[in-house]
């Protein structure tokens, strides 16, 4: 025997018996892998269509924010003027670039008073800040009723008249449901 022909015959003892289902097994191997391709093919289109759906509702999401942010900016501007009878406020965007994610500073500055955060302001003119905010948020989209729970309570009595009297120019898009200790706020009210 020649070596060659005794190291090939080694070889094929060494490779074994002949696997006579391996075309079967192929077959459902590839009918398999061509399954999770279809799978993978799927998942990465639902991939990209959700990514395509978000970014579309960022989009309009950052869009409906702007324009309602700069709509209550104006409404809080000036019925900041009405309830404090004058003076200025606004409310400004942290960051600009990021609208959904910024917060929202509230600058104000009450008539005869000087430019300064809301946190350096007393209680009353805090309360009066706070429901021209409230307000204008409630100008821009008004529901059917709005109930106030003793928002009076840190104001004295010229301010309670200029509450009062904003509350009233509501009527026409709600109607208020206000608890309150105040005298001069019920005898605002229609209905007690």
């Amino acid at each position: 025997h020649c070596p060659y022909v005794q190291h090939v015959q080694t070889e094929l003892a060494r490779l074994g018996n002949v696997n006579l289902a391996a075309l079967e097994e192929l077959q459902e191997l590839e009918r398999r892998a061509s399954e999770l391709q279809t799978q993978f093919d799927d998942l990465t289109s639902a991939k990209k269509s959700a990514e395509e759906i978000i970014a579309k509702i960022n989009l309009d999401s950052k869009r409906l924010f702007v324009e309602t942010f700069a709509v209550v900016r104006t409404h809080f501007q000036e019925l900041f003027r009405k309830l404090f009878g004058g003076g200025m406020a606004d409310i400004v965007l942290e960051d600009e670039n990021d609208v959904l994610e910024s917060g929202i500073d509230i600058i104000a500055r009450p008539p005869g008073k000087e430019l300064r955060s809301i946190s350096l302001m007393s209680g009353g003119e805090k309360t009066l800040t706070a429901v021209a905010l409230l307000l204008a948020v409630f100008r821009s989209k008004p529901s059917p009723f709005c109930l106030l729970d003793e928002v009076d309570a840190a104001l004295d009595e010229a301010n309670i008249a200029r509450f009062t009297a904003v509350l009233r120019e509501f009527l026409e898009l709600s109607q208020f449901i206000v608890v309150t200790h105040s005298k001069k706020t019920m005898a605002s009210a229609d209905t007690l």
